[in-house]
């Protein structure tokens, strides 16, 4: 079993939910009380909003998430797992500063939709993901069109993952308004929805979306266990 090495605090609620998932998916599939070989080096999220939100620093931010890939090499990490969507926008430039691979989000998530048949995904998470190129570019890959909210509904998007669930806030209200949200996107030509920020499907579970609906925490945890378990 190969070891895992998790980059959490981005935040500390999407991070339990991966040790619990990646724990629950290795005991399903080995059976026992087996659990995973797991090393987390888990950043202070603080640290990092100060660094991207306040200063505007994407080089300070960057570095302190390719310190933590360099402190799980060293811990003996066989791969890396980010367990935050926007974070991944980093892994090209960190990618060359490390000996062992990250496992990355959009790549993984890109293959579940395209093996499902589905062709125009609308991307939900915080600013830095719904603007940024990483998931389109995955996407196109498998030959997905993407759909991105407008600006009003990117910065409710936004907002509520900031205010609320990040915090460990989850609201009747905000989850209301995400499906209003989904069901205007499949108005406007989206025929899938990616629940692109680790904490979303905290908030809505993939099975209460008005469209089909991606959980990148879920697919990320059954990727990590399908790499940890599998040959070499």
């Amino acid at each position: 079993m190969k070891k895992i090495g998790l980059i959490g605090g981005l935040s500390w609620v999407s991070t339990a939910e991966y040790y619990k998932r990646i724990n629950e998916i290795t005991q399903a599939r080995l059976g026992g009380v087996a659990s995973a070989r797991i090393v987390l080096e888990s950043v202070n999220r603080q640290d990092y909003v100060d660094a991207v939100i306040d200063r505007r620093d994407e080089d300070a931010a960057r570095l302190q998430i390719a310190d933590s890939a360099r402190a799980l090499q060293r811990a003996g990490a066989d791969f890396i797992v980010i367990t935050c969507n926007d974070v991944h926008r980093f892994v090209p430039a960190i990618q060359p500063t490390v000996e062992i691979p990250f496992l990355h989000i959009a790549d993984v998530t890109a293959a579940a939709i395209h093996a499902s048949g589905l062709r125009n995904t609308a991307i939900l998470g915080v600013r830095k993901t719904m603007e940024s190129d990483f998931y389109p570019s995955a996407l196109a890959r498998h030959g997905i069109g993407t759909v991105v909210p407008n600006e009003v509904e990117k910065s409710h998007i936004h907002d509520s993952i900031y205010d609320e669930l990040v915090q460990n806030r989850f609201l009747d209200s905000t989850r209301s308004r995400y499906i209003s949200i989904i069901r205007d996107l499949g108005a406007r030509g989206a025929d899938s929805v990616a629940l692109a920020c680790t904490e979303i499907p905290l908030l809505l579970p993939p099975e209460q979306s008005p469209l089909p609906a991606f959980s990148t925490t879920e697919l990320h945890c059954i990727a990590a266990v399908d790499h940890a378990l599998g040959p070499g």
